[in-house]
């Protein structure tokens, strides 16, 4: 992850879930061996103290299942660490959200924080992106598949923009 990258997001973390502490570096989510029926599209990152914060960006209804694909992540990123684990969701407030706040038992120390935004999470993915580029970045694998999901993320009315702007994006910087 570019340094820029790493600032926006550990900035993103910091103002919309109100956490303190110093994001030191990214963590790639492949270094910690996770089984593969495991989730693992989010972006994790370390803490001074070596917890771990994963990033998600949720753009599908917030149901049961996806609250339980995110316990399982943070049992076995636990497993991994032995260290807190925070996961923090980042939704449009378009999205339906099933789930309330309980708490489950767990062996592991985790907590899983959603946020619903009024931002236009297709457009600050595509933002994120295109300044990666705009500052001498190239395209890596998860900008790669962000582009594929980002007209998928929106309302149907904004698919052919974001479809034209990924496009464009793929063609001039990929190989």
């Amino acid at each position: 992850m570019k340094e820029q990258d790493f600032m926006t997001k550990a900035r993103i973390i910091k103002e919309t879930f109100n956490d303190p502490r110093e994001i030191k570096c990214y963590l790639p989510i492949q270094n910690l061996r996770l089984d593969d029926d495991i989730h693992q599209e989010g972006e994790l990152f370390i803490t001074e103290d070596y917890e771990i914060i994963d990033l998600e960006f949720q753009f599908e209804d917030f149901t049961e299942e996806e609250l339980v694909k995110y316990v399982e992540l943070a049992e076995a990123l636990y497993e991994k660490n032995n260290k807190k684990i925070s996961i923090y969701v980042i939704c449009p407030n378009s999205i339906n959200i099933y789930v309330r706040e309980f708490e489950i038992k767990s062996e592991a120390d985790f907590t899983i924080k959603l946020a619903a935004i009024e931002e236009n999470l297709s457009q600050i993915a595509l933002d994120i992106i295109k300044s990666k580029l705009a500052n001498g970045g190239i395209l890596d694998l998860e900008d790669i598949e962000m582009l594929k999901i980002i007209p998928l993320s929106c309302k149907k009315e904004e698919r052919n923009y974001f479809r034209k702007e990924c496009f464009k994006i793929i063609n001039k910087f990929s190989y």
